[in-house]
């Protein structure tokens, strides 16, 4: 199991100015991950990739997680005949995030993997990370997925276009605040 403390030491000298932060995963995986900030993405991932440790050569899966924020509320309802103040929990559809998660896994010396996330700004005008397609070339088409279906844009990827929707679809289907139209035969389709 790889160590992400020492992981995080030896990048911090590799890299410096370099934004580390260790995610924990108290699920009964206990996959941690390593949150880097968009600047050093591509450098924190050649390191990775050429340590002589690490060996992180192959960029199995990229996740896009899309989770809702809860938040406790406090409002005021009428019960009974009366009002109260009430305390709910409300699920917020939109977060302040999007996040990539790359699956890192070494061939060499078969071990893995090593969860390296990026975060854009926020969700609307600023949904960038880099792109770590000149690190791992098989996180091309990944990356245009991710593009496509949640509008994470990927700066310095080769050929940043959809991959599974049309060109003139402006919307992007696999958020949670997506609203689908209520005409499907109305959508303007190329066919």
């Amino acid at each position: 199991m790889l160590d992400l403390e020492q992981i995080k030491i030896q990048l911090q000298a590799a890299v410096p100015g370099a934004r580390l932060e260790i995610i924990s995963n108290p699920g009964p995986a206990q996959q941690h991950s390593l949150l880097v900030d968009s600047t050093s993405a591509v450098a924190v991932a050649a390191f990775l990739r050429d340590a002589p440790g690490l060996q992180l050569d192959y960029a199995s899966n990229i996740d896009w997680p899309d989770k809702a924020v809860k938040e406790k509320v406090r409002s005021k309802r009428v019960i009974d005949g009366l009002e109260r103040e009430i305390e709910e929990v409300v699920e917020t559809k939109v977060p302040g995030y999007l996040e990539v998660v790359y699956h890192l896994y070494s061939t060499q010396l078969k071990h893995g993997p090593l969860l390296l996330r990026q975060r854009t700004t926020n969700r609307t005008d600023n949904t960038k990370v880099a792109s770590l397609v000149s690190v791992f070339r098989g996180a091309e088409f990944q990356e245009r997925e991710a593009y496509d279906l949640y509008g994470v844009i990927f700066d310095g990827h080769p050929d940043l276009r959809r991959i599974l929707m049309w060109d003139e679809f402006t919307d992007h289907p696999m958020r949670k605040d997506y609203t689908p139209p209520l005409d499907y035969e109305w959508e303007p389709t190329p066919h």
